[in-house]
């Protein structure tokens, strides 16, 4: 039967797929308070999840001394890795990328985290094997620049008209956009409703079911 939209689907990892914006926001608000600096704010903190660390402690906490962000980089990785084995993916996404894989959709995943966090991730939800491709930002350029989903498309001979990402942030959206790519916002991570909306995304999810059901209907 042929496709009705898309044959590469791409996902988010946090917040998305993985149920950490709290997690991450709270990591971010800890290795602030380690070095004695402001502690950004939980919304403030949920805004950068999604770009590249170094990015994201920069626009976290922008105007303090340059010489912090490393060593707010090196304490958030200490607090995150004492807790991402709690994490969990959110309920139902581990159904759905079964379901997609055995539709032989191709699928994949763009991520703020690092390459190693990413592997570590995966190999803790037995997901692995899941994806035909991924791109981590210390890889390439931090969305919401095209590049990862330019160079998941390359990397899989796929056209990116026929390629959806999907995510919880506007980082997510804005890259589709630049890319060329359609986009599908999921309101249950790290930004507001509204401010998903007006990336004007092909479709926005509640849920993971009601993300699940759209994509057997339309994808």
């Amino acid at each position: 039967m042929a496709r009705k939209q898309f044959d590469l689907i791409v996902f988010d990892w946090d917040g998305t797929l993985m149920d950490s914006t709290s997690a991450i926001v709270k990591c971010i608000q800890a290795a602030a308070k380690d070095l004695g600096l402001p502690i950004p704010k939980d919304d403030a903190a949920a805004h950068v999840i999604g770009l590249g660390l170094s990015e994201a402690m920069q626009a976290a906490m922008p105007g303090i001394d340059p010489k912090y962000y490393p060593r707010l980089v090196e304490r958030y990785r200490y607090h995150y890795l004492s807790r991402d084995h709690e994490l969990t993916l959110f309920k139902g996404a581990r159904d759905m990328l079964e379901e997609l894989s055995q539709q032989a959709y191709f699928l994949a995943v763009a991520t703020g985290k690092s390459r190693v966090g990413l592997n570590r991730a995966l190999n803790d939800a037995g997901l692995l094997s899941m994806f035909d491709a991924t791109r981590c930002a210390d890889e390439t350029f931090s969305k919401p620049h095209p590049a990862m989903l330019q160079e998941l498309t390359r990397e899989l001979g796929q056209d990116m008209k026929r390629t959806v990402m999907i995510g919880d942030t506007t980082h997510d959206l804005l890259m589709a956009n630049n890319a060329g790519a359609a986009a599908i916002a999921v309101q249950y991570g790290a930004h507001p409703v509204d401010q998903l909306a007006a990336c004007q995304p092909l479709f926005s999810a509640a849920s993971v079911a009601e993300l699940h059901h759209w994509l057997n209907e339309h994808a």
